[in-house]
């Protein structure tokens, strides 16, 4: 899925997309990952008032939004 298939699904949504949602929305684009502490690690790098708690959110919000299946961290085709 693109990048702007995911904001239109969480505008939808009525979310906001912040800057802090667009760097981990790239980063979870750029690889798969096997866990959430990977996106942080990867995320902090570009932007580090990034949480761990703000990257459990977004995965929930994305699974939410049915973009992201937890079980993989891999964005539906």
């Amino acid at each position: 899925m693109a990048k702007s298939e995911i904001i239109d699904r969480l505008k939808d949504k009525g979310l906001r997309i912040t800057n802090q949602r667009r760097v981990l929305i790239d980063t979870i684009l750029e690889n798969e990952y096997s866990s959430s502490k990977e996106i942080y690690y990867n995320a902090i790098k570009k932007d580090p008032k990034i949480g761990m708690a703000t990257v459990y959110r977004m995965i929930k919000v994305l699974e939410d939004a049915e973009v992201l299946e937890r079980r993989r961290l891999a964005v539906r085709a």
